[in-house]
């Protein structure tokens, strides 16, 4: 079965999945101080750019959108697949929604 079959850590990874994280930990005791501080930061960069500094706050008191940011819009389109048009850009975002609730 696929439990078998651990390309990453230098297959070192074995036996039932539930002791993996466990085995990872000790192959690679740095790995998810890592993976939590590359994680801080996506969350850091999301939040300094979605939301107004506190100084600015207007309406809400505990957070507030910037007005040009939309939820999940970040800027990162290396491909430049998102659509401009913003009739095109809804359609896109129900198709994806519908997807991914059939997956």
């Amino acid at each position: 079965v696929a439990e078998s079959f651990h390309p990453l850590f230098g297959g070192d990874i074995g036996g039932p999945a539930i002791r993996h994280l466990d085995q990872v930990r000790e192959v690679a005791p740095i790995f998810f101080d890592i993976l939590a501080f590359t994680i801080a930061l996506a969350e850091l960069y999301r939040s300094l750019v979605g939301w107004v500094p506190p100084p600015k706050i207007q309406k809400y008191f505990g957070g507030e959108l910037n007005e040009d940011y939309y939820p999940g819009d970040i800027g990162f389109d290396p491909l430049g697949l998102k659509p401009t048009d913003p009739k095109e850009f809804a359609e896109m975002q129900t198709k994806q929604l519908q997807h991914g609730r059939l997956a």
